[in-house]
């Protein structure tokens, strides 16, 4: 498992030591832009760069080939510790990292800093995801924000009653519906169960469910291995998660806008709700590497993804609420903004966005250990038996 380690020399320009407490190694952005040096290699989150082989009529990357010059050659990864693997080799020139992927990437020199100034989509996307945790050190920008959007609470109204308020309804040990309920397949969802007994028990102390003592992380492990009793699977493919919930072989469990929306366009009886806990999120991040062959074609690609029609059309097609706040006048769906929360900071408040666990706590506490990624790792191996 990759580990957190401080690599080269001395801090950045934006202080140094991060969120994680762990130096940031010194990378230069890139100064001004240049040429397109002909192509780009991206690894992506799948539906983040579509050329029309998916669907005809689904094609951002040839109006920017046309229009830059830049062949783009798409990896799409499965998981975020895919990603991280792949961008360690130097190969790719950008990323769309999730949370739980951007400070392994920051902190193992993996990627650099972005000089906004070079992107002009950077001016009009929402403050809130604007030298956030998971994205800047030291207030220096690691990239450009790209969508975000939370789990929620998906149940099957025909099977469900009464609808779920509340997390408990997944944690339930005695639940009446044990063998159908579905969880999220990533180490990371540690922090859903860290979450609820963060608002549930708080003698614990949790303040952040990405920074958990050895106290915290084990109760909320315990809590995971009872609820892996009632579990009928785990999922991380959201188009087997849709598959699931109109089959009936899952009725409740945590899942993204995105599913919710194409199991109601099949006519499943499915409904959704950001539970009264809140709930954890994504917050993807256009990230460019420190070994990139292509960097002009990078940060051409960077600024192109997250203009307004491109980031209308992904944030469509994928299923999250765009960053660029210029998107929501360019969806097909005028309700699609609407819909998916994107400019309601109140609903985005009460979600706690993925976040690599560090050792030193992203809470601030310096007088504890907290548990870091590879750990989370160990133990949802031992979660999941």
């Amino acid at each position: 498992m990759l580990t957190l380690a401080a690599c080269g020399g001395g801090a950045d320009e934006g202080g140094g030591s991060g969120p994680g407490g762990l130096t940031v190694p010194k990378i230069d952005k890139l100064a001004s832009l240049g040429a397109g040096e002909g192509s780009v290699n991206i690894v992506s989150w799948a539906g983040y760069v579509e050329d029309g082989t998916t669907d005809k009529a689904v094609d951002w990357v040839t109006p920017f080939e046309k229009e830059t010059g830049c062949q783009v050659n798409n990896k799409v990864a499965a998981t975020s510790d895919e990603m991280v693997t792949l961008m360690k080799t130097g190969e790719y020139d950008v990323v769309s990292a999730s949370g739980d992927a951007s400070l392994r990437l920051i902190y193992g020199g993996d990627v650099a800093p972005v000089n906004t100034s070079l992107l002009s989509s950077y001016q009009d996307v929402f403050d809130g995801l604007k030298n956030k945790v998971w994205n800047s050190v030291g207030g220096v920008a690691y990239g450009l924000p790209h969508g975000r959007g939370a789990n929620v609470l998906m149940y099957r109204k025909d099977t469900v009653n009464p609808a779920p308020t509340s997390w408990a309804a997944v944690f339930d040990p005695n639940s009446p519906y044990k063998g159908k309920i579905t969880a999220y397949d990533s180490p990371i969802y540690i922090a859903d169960a860290a979450l609820y007994l963060m608002k549930t028990k708080p003698d614990l102390g949790i303040k952040n469910p990405y920074a958990l003592d050895d106290k915290q992380f084990e109760a909320a492990v315990s809590l995971l291995k009872e609820q892996n009793k009632a579990i009928g699977e785990y999922w991380s493919d959201y188009t087997k998660e849709v598959q699931a919930f109109k089959a009936g072989n899952s009725v409740l469990g945590t899942s993204w806008q995105v599913i919710v929306n194409l199991a109601q366009a099949d006519k499943a009886p499915v409904d959704a709700v950001l539970p009264t806990e809140g709930a954890t999120g994504w917050s993807d991040t256009w990230m460019i590497s420190s070994k990139a062959k292509h960097p002009n074609c990078g940060y051409l690609w960077m600024n192109y993804i997250v203009s307004p029609k491109a980031n209308a059309q992904v944030a469509e097609w994928f299923g999250e609420a765009p960053s660029n706040r210029l998107a929501c006048e360019q969806t097909a769906d005028k309700d699609h903004c609407k819909t998916f929360h994107a400019d309601d900071e109140s609903y985005f408040d009460q979600v706690w966005y993925w976040t690599t666990p560090l050792a030193r706590c992203v809470d601030g506490r310096t007088d504890v250990t907290c548990k870091d990624y590879a750990a989370w790792t160990q133990a949802w191996t031992t979660i999941k038996g």
